[in-house]
């Protein structure tokens, strides 16, 4: 079931009467309610993926009780194993599969051996990167002794399937989320508010940026050999765009629809494209995924401890990692080691941190900040390009300088209708984002005039017919 899509406006309020008028003063009821509605969200792409959610869930229920009565640590460190290898085993079999199958086969043929086993036709479940990780933490921070296992399996079903970033995140924490399911909870007109305008910018940046962004987007990168190279530059940046607002918006109306039942989510973006280095667009974009990769990967590993190489070797770890995660293709592997590259002098000479204590913008910035913003667009290319040889090539095309032509976007008057819009609501969202990081506010707040006028431009200029899944759904 879609954000952007008539299911869900019909599906929404349903719930939400359910769950404020009926089932308001019975705690485990209204967590009864999350797990039947969540099961149908999740459902409805796919029922037959509920069964593994449910395997997981029960899984690593019953593995925190078991490492919350063991006191034997060899037995507590198989528990954990166990956790670790079932949903690492289903997250690598539907995701990785087919991968490391071909390419061991790429190998021996490199070789001169022939060998041709099987492929499967696997469709990779929506969300199972994200709800992996979010059990998995869980019966890690269990076995570290970090948060108490709970008893209660309703409340830990809601947990692992909360609806809203069920399938896209925010990956939460169980330390921040779980405790949200035991206690009673009482509706906050100001809270629902808040969640409503921040639906309403998410999906502002999803309808109108991200999916305007995409009419050209998929016409460069299919065919990156017809375009010019300012085409194909204006390609990559329209793509930083269009995930920005893609994966934002989803994260937005994420949260905002969390609020509207009375839970805080964990911020997932912080305007990335408002910083001034690498190190600073990574502490803002996917700040659940990366903090995620920072305490369960970097610091296990030794973190910024030990010798130089040792904790270079960490980095290069976590950034490769961080783009296995988001696909089995090479292009993603790639694309993680150019941000580690990038990263790398940061780290080395110990300017990784340069920006932590503010977000405020001056003059002096900006040069840093558009510097940023063209090595991000560079390494988008690898991360959107289906093969490795079609990502040197876009990336050679754009760099020989050959043709400054921009025909694609003003030739028809379609696609300067498509040009005006996304010039205007890439405008608007910037100013949007601008302001508030000057106000060194977490997030965009609107009020009742502007989230009119975001309405009014949804309305307009949002793309509705046939809504186009997220594109993290494929992760």
């Amino acid at each position: 079931m879609l954000f952007n899509s008539l299911d869900f406006a019909l599906f929404l309020p349903v719930i939400f009467i359910l769950y404020w008028f009926v089932t308001n003063k019975h705690l485990r009821l209204q967590n009864s309610l999350i797990v039947l509605s969540s099961y149908v969200f999740y459902g409805w792409w796919d029922y037959r993926f509920l069964a593994l959610i449910l395997f997981s869930t029960i899984v690593d229920f019953l593995i925190g009780r078991l490492l919350n009565r063991s006191e034997n640590q060899k037995h507590r460190k198989q528990l954990l194993l166990i956790s670790i290898l079932v949903n690492i085993g289903l997250l690598g079999f539907f995701k990785y599969y087919n991968f490391f199958v071909d390419n061991f086969v790429e190998a021996f043929s490199f070789f001169g051996s022939e060998i041709s086993p099987s492929s499967l036709n696997i469709i990779l479940p929506v969300g199972i990167s994200f709800y992996t990780f979010q059990t998995l933490s869980y019966t890690i921070d269990v076995y570290r002794r970090k948060i108490e296992p709970t008893h209660d399996f309703i409340q830990f079903a809601a947990f692992v399937s909360f609806f809203p970033q069920l399938v896209a995140g925010p990956i939460e924490r169980a330390a921040n989320l779980l405790p949200q399911f035991k206690v009673p909870r009482m509706f906050n007109s100001e809270l629902a508010l808040s969640g409503f305008y921040l639906i309403v910018w998410g999906l502002f940046k999803k309808v109108v940026v991200a999916d305007n962004c995409a009419f050209f987007v998929n016409q460069i990168f299919d065919n990156p050999s017809g375009y010019s190279s300012a085409e194909l530059f204006l390609g990559a940046v329209l793509f930083g765009f269009q995930i920005y607002g893609d994966f934002s918006g989803y994260s937005d109306i994420a949260i905002g629809t969390a609020r509207l039942f009375g839970f805080n989510l964990m911020t997932n973006f912080s305007f990335p494209y408002l910083t001034r280095d690498i190190a600073e667009f990574w502490r803002r974009w996917h700040i659940s995924l990366s903090t995620w990769f920072r305490d369960y990967i970097y610091i296990p590993l030794g973190g910024s401890r030990g010798k130089k190489f040792v904790q270079i070797r960490n980095v290069f770890i976590v950034f490769l990692v961080s783009g296995f995660w988001h696909g089995a293709n090479w292009t993603f592997i790639i694309w993680g080691a150019i941000h580690a590259l990038l990263f790398l002098p940061l780290f080395v000479f110990k300017a990784n941190r340069n920006h932590v204590n503010t977000t405020r913008i001056e003059l002096i910035h900006w040069p840093k900040i558009l510097l940023t913003f063209f090595l991000v667009t560079i390494a988008w290319i690898f991360f959107r390009a289906d093969t490795l040889s079609m990502a040197w090539s876009y990336l050679s095309h754009i760099f020989d300088f050959s043709d400054g032509s921009l025909g694609l976007f003003y030739k028809t008057s379609k696609s300067m209708l498509f040009t005006m819009i996304i010039v205007l609501s890439i405008i608007v969202m910037m100013l949007f984002e601008y302001f508030t990081v000057q106000k060194e506010q977490k997030e965009v707040k609107l009020n009742r005039l502007t989230s009119l006028l975001v309405i009014l431009l949804i309305i307009f200029m949002g793309v509705f017919k046939n809504p186009s899944d997220f594109i993290y759904f494929q992760f």
